[in-house]
C-alpha cells in the first residue's frame, strides 16, 4: 500500500518528555500573559522580559531533564518504514525532540534553538542567551535579535508546503494539541476535506475537534502510539 501519512504534533508530546506548556496549569508560562511575553508587541515593549523568558525555556530544553520519549520514537520507526515520500510530519512545538531522533519535521511556529535578526533576518543555531546586548553575527547590529519563534499575530511557517501535503494526505495523525491554536486546529478538516485522508487523533482527553476524526485514541501518547504503530506497520507487512 502506498498511503502517504501526515502526522501533526502539539504541546502534549513534549510534555511527556518533561517540558511544561502554556496550556498546563504548573506551565512556564503561568506568570507571564500571552501579551507579556508571546506577540511581537510584547517584544518591543519589553524586550529584556521577553529574552529572559526564552532564555529559560532554551536553558530548560538542553538540560540532562529533557530527553525525547517513546511517542517520538514510534513516529521516527514509522518514518523509516514508510520513506520521505510518503511520510511528513509538521509540528507546533518549537522544541528539537524530533530532530534529536532524526525526523524530519517542518517546524511551523519556529524553534527555540535558533535566533533570528530583526535588522538583516540572518537565522541562526541559539544555545546561549539573548539579550538587548547581543549582536549579530552577520550584520552587526546590535540588540535586534529575536528568538525564532512565531508569536501570536504572526504566520506561522511553511504553510503553503503543509497545505499541500494535507491535499495529498491518505491518513492524517494528530498527536497531542490542544485543538485551540489555528491554523493547526483546521488542518484536520483540510486532509479529510481536500485529501479524504482518514484521521486518527491521539490525546489525554477529547479536545474541541475530537468530533472531526474518525477515532480518537485517548492516553499518553508514549503509552497507545507505539503499540499502534506497531500494528499499523504489521498490517502493511514493513514490521
Amino acid at each position: 500500500m502506498n498511503e502517504k501519512v501526515v502526522i501533526l504534533t502539539g504541546a502534549g508530546i513534549s510534555a511527556e518528555s518533561g517540558l511544561r506548556t502554556f496550556r498546563d496549569q504548573n506551565g512556564l508560562w503561568e506568570d507571564h500573559s500571552i501579551e507579556e511575553v508571546a506577540t511581537y508587541d510584547a517584544f518591543i515593549k519589553n524586550p529584556e522580559l521577553v529574552h529572559r523568558f526564552y532564555n529559560a525555556r532554551r536553558a530548560q530544553l538542553i538540560s540532562d531533564e529533557v530527553s525525547p520519549n517513546p511517542a517520538h520514537a514510534a513516529i521516527q520507526r514509522l518514518f523509516e518504514a514508510l520513506g520521505p515520500d510518503r511520510f511528513f510530519l509538521v509540528t507546533q512545538n518549537v522544541d528539537d525532540l524530533h530532530d534529536r531522533v532524526g525526523t524530519p519535521c517542518v517546524h511551523m511556529h519556529g524553534e527555540l534553538l535558533k535566533g533570528r535578526c530583526e535588522a538583516c533576518n540572518s537565522v541562526f543555531d541559539l544555545h546561549d542567551p539573548l539579550s538587548t546586548e547581543s549582536v549579530c553575527f552577520k550584520c552587526k547590529e546590535k540588540g535586534l535579535l529575536r528568538p525564532h519563534i512565531v508569536w501570536f499575530g504572526e504566520i506561522p511557517f511553511n504553510m503553503e508546503l503543509i497545505y499541500s501535503q494535507l491535499s495529498e494526505s491518505d491518513l492524517f495523525i494528530s498527536i497531542g494539541t490542544s485543538g485551540l491554536v489555528y491554523p493547526a486546529a483546521q488542518f484536520v478538516r483540510e486532509a479529510k476535506n481536500v485529501g479524504g485522508a482518514r484521521c486518527i487523533e491521539f490525546n489525554t482527553e477529547n479536545t474541541p475537534i475530537s468530533i472531526e476524526f474518525d477515532e480518537s485514541i485517548e492516553g499518553p501518547a508514549g503509552e497507545t502510539l507505539p503499540g499502534w504503530v506497531d500494528h499499523f506497520l504489521k498490517q502493511r507487512g514493513l514490521l
